[in-house]
């Protein structure tokens, strides 16, 4: 028999690639064709190799292997991409991150230089916080006056954390001011940054009746400076200021009569002492000096370890120690030395200095007092003796002023 070879050979051209079709195709589960090499160029010689042609027959599988093949592509587009895109923001991230740090280290050695009618002062800029804005008051220093609320604040107001109001407010203790409400009040405060701590000043705070439940509703965690003096020195210092702002009265022969004489212009002793001998607790230098009888208001409301008591005489005679308790009862840090100071020796009393000026308060702080008996001041420290006793137990400390 001949071979199978050797028969489709000897066929007629067209029938033999035919039955080399068929001999050539098979069935495989991809539907792959196979098609013999002369379909692809003439036959030569006894050739009749099969070649594989890449091809799909069936229309399902194909979709299927074209929808593989284009979702591969997507993918690994997709992951060159993020990666691109990931190492570019990776680059700006960096870029931003080191103009940042430029930019703080630049406000770090910038100082901020502020006028005002105590110093003038270099301040430093709070990072991350470009504007500043007008904030309602974390800390108040509510009397007692004449025992040294100006020389505190300003002294607190070297303090680069610290920014003050400019005047005594009276919000709290003048029913027309608070009438007003909380953003006129905040319009009185100074700018300043996050971090900063804003104080406001206003002696008669201490001694008004309404003002602790007024203070509580605005800022129940405020903190409260309360600074004192021996109370007959803070009594001769009130009357002083308030003779100098009094008229002076006449001459005796051109006094008319019926027309009594202003407090004011009467010696401290005929006020401080009535006429049958008592202490005159009702007037008023007097009756400021009994601190036991407002503190107790204060403390109905607000609870003990939110007031400090900053002892006014040790301040004038050595202002950095109490300054160092009042940093650490804010939370601040530790910025005002004793380089902030220099002693004159014409007003007796310590200025405030710093890297560009040197600025003492105004001339009518520290007035000349007035010479007065010494029995009376005797008689008067006998009588504060134990108004002070109650004032030590309340505040739990003895401040040690003289009894005599």
């Amino acid at each position: 028999m001949e071979s199978r070879a050797q028969m489709t050979h000897s066929l007629p051209t067209k029938h033999r690639q035919e039955a080399t079709y068929r001999s050539c195709s098979q069935s495989l589960p991809l539907d792959i064709l196979w098609l013999p090499r002369s379909s692809f160029r003439p036959a030569e010689g006894e050739l009749a190799d099969c070649v594989l042609v890449v091809g799909v027959s069936r229309p399902k599988l194909a979709a299927a292997l074209l929808s593989v093949t284009l979702l591969s592509l997507f993918l690994t587009f997709h992951v060159l991409y993020d990666s691109a895109l990931y190492s570019i923001q990776a680059a700006s991230m960096a870029s931003a991150a080191s103009e940042e740090r430029k930019i703080l280290q630049s406000q770090e050695s910038n100082i901020r230089t502020i006028n005002h009618p105590m110093t003038l002062r270099k301040r430093l800029r709070p990072p991350r916080q470009p504007r500043p804005a007008r904030r309602l008051p974390q800390a108040l220093i509510i009397g007692v006056r004449k025992c040294g609320t100006r020389a505190l604040l300003e002294m607190l107001y070297l303090h680069p954390m610290v920014q003050k109001a400019s005047g005594e407010v009276h919000f709290f203790d003048r029913d027309e001011n608070y009438a007003l409400g909380l953003e006129w009040y905040r319009s009185k405060m100074p700018l300043s940054f996050k971090g900063q701590i804003t104080i406001e000043k206003s002696p008669s705070y201490f001694v008004t009746p309404e003002v602790p439940e007024r203070v509580r509703a605005m800022n129940s965690s405020v903190r409260l400076l309360l600074i004192v003096r021996e109370p007959v020195t803070r009594a001769i210092s009130d009357y002083t200021q308030l003779r100098s702002r009094a008229t002076p009265s006449p001459p005796a022969h051109l006094q008319i009569p019926g027309h009594p004489v202003p407090d004011a212009a009467k010696p401290f002793e005929h006020l401080a002492i009535s006429p049958d001998g008592s202490i005159n607790i009702a007037y008023r230098p007097i009756a400021i000096s009994l601190y036991h009888a407002y503190l107790h208001r204060w403390l109905e409301v607000f609870p003990r370890e939110q007031i400090l008591v900053v002892n006014g005489d040790l301040l004038i005679e050595d202002p950095v120690p109490q300054l160092r308790r009042i940093e650490k009862f804010l939370g601040i840090e530790h910025k005002i030395g004793r380089r902030n100071f220099y002693f004159n020796e014409t007003k007796g009393f310590y200025c405030l200095r710093n890297d560009t000026t040197d600025k003492c308060l105004r001339e009518t702080k520290g007035r000349k007092h007035p010479r007065v008996d010494p029995a009376v001041v005797a008689k008067l420290r006998k009588f504060f003796i134990q108004h002070n006793q109650r004032f030590y137990d309340l505040i739990g400390e003895d401040l040690g002023w003289p009894e005599d």
